[in-house]
């Protein structure tokens, strides 16, 4: 058997198990961080959007005999500062500029043309107005509320208004901090990177839903027992999915790293880089969220309910007893180290075998008649 499965198993039954939930308040304090990194960037540097959403031209023209530089140039030769000049896959040379009227694009064409060698004919030119951007941005935040809508009424049927809550904070946090990162690196923001942060939310949302189906396994029916808090039942449910979320997000980022590192940086697409750098960031942000910060804050939550701090109390007195000393652990931010059904179920057999021993204890001597000697039967 091999060691992540053994590795695995032993997070599955307990018999390993990592503080996650107990030590909320330094994952907090991480994305705290980040998130406020993430906040004054864009207060302060704010998003470079490309020109379909603040307006303007764009011109292309075959790289085989020109540079970046000369390209750059030929556009100030007119009287016009370029925002960005790019090289695209190696084949071609992109050049963006403000709003331009047609006399001012058709000087443009013909200075790149004979900056470049090439026919004014073979430089395209694309004008793009602000409108356009402007109405791709508001389909984009119709859709996010109603996605964030509807996952709000789903996750509250499905599971609780609590986790519903958590759900939605993490999402908020893989949202800005995705964004975040955009504003410090200065990347272009195109409608390819609005549909990336947008697919960011389904794969969030995803990892978080798996999660919390654990969660809500491993809690069913806790208020009737005296062993386990619902921090230490969360606990337990991050550490059965964690080789699985580990996992699945490797798989899923690998694939965007390659298109992030091979397609924009070797080739120099800028619509894959716009795109896959959303979902890179998102996705690692996702799963980091749905393990530390997801659900560590619905526990948090949920331990603010009365019969979970009655249940907290229960399991603080059986701890307190001779037997109950190897189960007890504080709930919330007092989790112990290592925690997990293990122990629960080496507790219930050692209950079983001392009310065994009662048993023969109580009875005591069977008191069987004594068998008579063949001499006083007769």
């Amino acid at each position: 058997m091999s060691r992540v499965g053994t590795f695995g198993q032993k997070l599955y039954s307990g018999e390993i198990s990592y503080n996650i939930v107990g030590l909320r308040r330094r994952w907090y304090a991480i994305s705290g961080v980040i998130f406020l990194i993430a906040v004054v960037s864009l207060l302060t540097r704010g998003l470079n959007y490309g020109i379909e959403f603040t307006g303007g031209a764009e011109f292309r023209v075959p790289s085989s005999s020109c540079t970046i530089e000369q390209a750059r140039a030929s556009v100030q030769d007119v009287g016009v500062t370029p925002s960005t000049v790019t090289e695209l896959g190696g084949e071609s040379i992109r050049v963006t500029t403000e709003a331009v009227d047609t006399a001012e694009s058709l000087e443009i064409r013909a200075s790149l043309a004979q900056a470049c060698g090439v026919q004014p004919d073979d430089v395209s030119v694309q004008l793009v107005g602000p409108t356009w951007g402007g109405e791709i941005t508001q389909k984009a935040l119709t859709a996010l509320v109603v996605f964030l809508a509807l996952l709000s009424i789903f996750l509250a049927i499905y599971f609780d208004w609590r986790m519903a809550v958590a759900a939605l904070v993490a999402l908020v946090h893989d949202v800005v901090i995705t964004i975040g990162v955009y504003s410090l690196l200065q990347f272009e923001v195109t409608p390819s990177t609005v549909i990336g942060v947008l697919t960011i939310l389904g794969y969030s949302l995803y990892d978080t839903v798996v999660v919390f189906d654990k969660v809500k396994e491993n809690t069913r029916g806790i208020l009737g027992q005296s062993r386990q808090t619902y921090s230490q039942a969360a606990n337990l449910a991050v550490n059965q999915t964690l080789v699985r979320s580990i996992n699945t997000s490797i798989v899923a980022l690998l694939p965007v790293a390659a298109i992030l590192v091979v397609g924009a940086g070797v080739l120099g697409a800028g619509t894959l880089k716009d795109l896959s750098l959303a979902l890179f960031v998102g996705m690692a942000a996702g799963t980091y969220s749905s393990i530390f910060i997801a659900t560590p804050f619905l526990a948090q939550l949920m331990e603010r309910n009365p019969q979970m701090q009655a249940l907290a109390g229960r399991v603080q007195a059986r701890g307190a007893g001779p037997r109950g000393a190897a189960t007890a652990s504080a709930s919330g931010d007092e989790l112990s180290g290592v925690e997990g059904g293990a122990t629960d179920a080496a507790d219930d057999s050692t209950e079983a075998m001392d009310r065994a021993r009662a048993r023969r204890t109580s009875s005591g001597p069977r008191n069987q008649p004594k068998k008579q000697s063949r001499a006083d039967r007769h």
